[in-house]
């Protein structure tokens, strides 16, 4: 592919998952922002207890703000993509420590690959704003192929906590609680698997997004609405929609670049 050409199917880009990624982000900050206990999230409590730990957490806060508020222009979405990618890769080096306490422990993995998953979103977007730059279809695919990663620690992290993960169900969708947790488990080891061979990728992709939208939908915004006291609930929608955002990014990439992966259908 010529460089005009990438350059061409890069700003054929769907910009919806960007907006939303950025949107999400921007919520993020400002729930930062707002309140100052830190219960909305496990990375701004970890981030709070280091040196200059105050200082830190608000300026991560605000580097999401302006990240968020960067991707929705198009002459700006490299900047706030390069921002929140700093941001969450700095959040996702905060898990290091505990998982070298407890490398046998998945919640140090689970909660560091959580936020790679975001770095992975800012990668392709960063890649796709940066046009024919000679080294952003390298970058495009480090983002495609963490994403890929990310999604099999969600299934493992799903299988470790797999009781605490059924309680997350609402109890009114039939046929029960584990039914989900054990079938959304299967659907996300079958999109990883999907993403990192390439076979039915960008379908796996679609599916993943949903999926994840219909998290938010079914669990997070029911949470938010019963009890929006509790800061967590707020933090945990921004985080899900992120993650969503990301998938839907990666589902943006390949309808765009259908030759990057040559079994996808």
């Amino acid at each position: 592919m010529t460089t005009e050409a990438h350059a061409d199917t890069a700003q054929r880009v769907n910009n919806l998952g960007r907006h939303v990624f950025g949107l999400a982000a921007l919520g993020f900050g400002v729930i930062a922002w707002t309140w100052h206990d830190f219960d909305e999230w496990q990375q701004l409590r970890s981030l709070w207890n280091v040196p200059a730990g105050p200082t830190l957490v608000h300026i991560a806060a605000t580097g999401q703000i302006i990240g968020g508020i960067a991707l929705q222009g198009r002459r700006t979405a490299w900047l706030g993509a390069m921002l929140l990618g700093i941001v969450y890769a700095c959040f996702a080096a905060r898990w290091l420590p505990l998982i070298i306490a407890a490398p046998l422990r998945y919640d140090g993995w689970g909660n560091m690959f959580e936020q790679l998953s975001l770095v992975s979103g800012a990668l392709i977007i960063y890649a796709s704003a940066a046009g024919g730059a000679g080294g952003s279809p390298r970058i495009s695919k480090t983002g495609y192929y963490l994403f890929g990663l990310c999604v099999v620690s969600f299934t493992l992290e799903q299988w470790v906590f797999l009781q605490g993960t059924a309680g997350f169900v609402p109890k009114w969708i039939p046929p029960g609680q584990m039914f989900w947790a054990i079938a959304t488990t299967i659907a996300l080891a079958l999109g990883a698997a999907a993403i990192l061979s390439g076979y039915l990728a960008l379908l796996a992709a679609r599916l993943l997004t949903l999926m994840f939208v219909l998290f938010g939908l079914l669990i997070w915004v029911p949470r938010l609405l019963a009890d929006p006291d509790q800061h967590i609930n707020w933090g945990g929608n921004a985080q899900n929609f992120a993650i969503a955002a990301a998938a839907w990014i990666v589902t943006d990439f390949l309808a765009s670049r259908r030759s990057f992966i040559s079994r996808s259908p």
